[in-house]
């Protein structure tokens, strides 16, 4: 249920993201609308250089019309998993996507997983009872011993009187049938025993290969924003180099438009992965057994 939350969180931050980025590119792109219609009109740009402009600006209308859509679901969504009305409009924030992971060693989380992981602990529970079972079911191989007692009294005549006399007996019993019953019996549970055994070897490797998996992800998610923010930069002055060859007529309007929709591309890249990168440091909790722990924490 906290992994779910989480990553509810996070498409909610996506979404939001997303309208806020296509939201600037948009009222970017309707201004150079603006701005072509006058050149176009002046016979100073041609004419399918304001069509590749209108085009784009229509093209992220769209984009909005899509990211608005993803957003109000996401918002639902996480309304629904909060218990919270539907129509509620919730702001997410950033200071959980932003903020700066502290990550161990990979030994160290396996090691917290096997000592953390509450399926670990439930099957070290089950593979004691099946201990006792079997003990249980081998008492049955040995006779039982009960103990009587109580008051007797015996009135004879001329012969002997006695009242309130104490009796005491002890009594074994074995029932030979049983023998089968309980060798049958023992087979049971020591067949449950070694169940629970092989049970315990397999989750043991499969929380092995979930710990490897989730921090190998977060290395991997963390090495993509490092590259995303270099792919921004290059965007961002790639766009700035472009539009001022534009405006001294050394590119072209198709190339001014490329560049602009790249740098889009690359800043929403990067809000993504910084994003992904909080999911999978959760999963890498989740993985260890710590993400509860970290929960309570926060």
């Amino acid at each position: 249920m906290i992994q779910n939350t989480v990553e509810a969180f996070v498409n909610l931050y996506k979404a939001k993201a997303s309208v806020a980025l296509v939201q600037e590119n948009l009222s970017e792109a309707q201004q150079r609308v603006k701005d072509f219609s006058n050149l176009e009109k002046n016979g100073l740009l041609a004419r399918n250089d304001l069509l590749s402009a209108q085009l784009q600006a229509s093209n992220f209308e769209l984009g909005l019309l899509d990211a608005e859509n993803n957003w109000k679901l996401a918002n639902v969504s996480m309304n629904i998993l909060l218990g919270l009305p539907e129509n509620l409009e919730l702001v997410p924030d950033s200071s959980m996507i932003d903020q700066n992971f502290s990550v161990k060693a990979l030994d160290d989380y396996l090691q917290t997983a096997y000592t953390n992981r509450k399926d670990l602990a439930a099957i070290d529970l089950r593979k004691k009872a099946s201990e006792s079972a079997i003990k249980s079911a081998k008492g049955d191989y040995y006779p039982s011993l009960a103990v009587t007692g109580g008051y007797i009294a015996a009135d004879i005549p001329e012969v002997i009187s006695i009242t309130n006399a104490l009796n005491i007996g002890v009594g074994v019993s074995y029932n030979i049938g049983s023998i089968w019953k309980t060798k049958a019996k023992v087979q049971q549970e020591e067949a449950r025993a070694k169940q629970a055994a092989i049970g315990e070897s397999q989750l043991n490797d499969n929380i092995r290969l979930d710990v490897n998996h989730a921090y190998l992800n977060f290395l991997s998610s963390q090495k993509k924003i490092e590259v995303y923010e270099k792919a921004v930069e290059q965007a961002v002055e790639n766009y700035r180099i472009v539009k001022n060859k534009y405006n001294n007529s050394l590119e072209t309007t198709t190339d001014l438009l490329d560049a602009n929709t790249k740098q889009l591309l690359e800043r929403m890249n990067l809000i993504f992965a910084k994003a992904d990168a909080v999911v999978s440091y959760n999963k890498l909790l989740q993985a260890a057994g710590l993400l509860e722990e970290n929960t309570k924490q926060q």
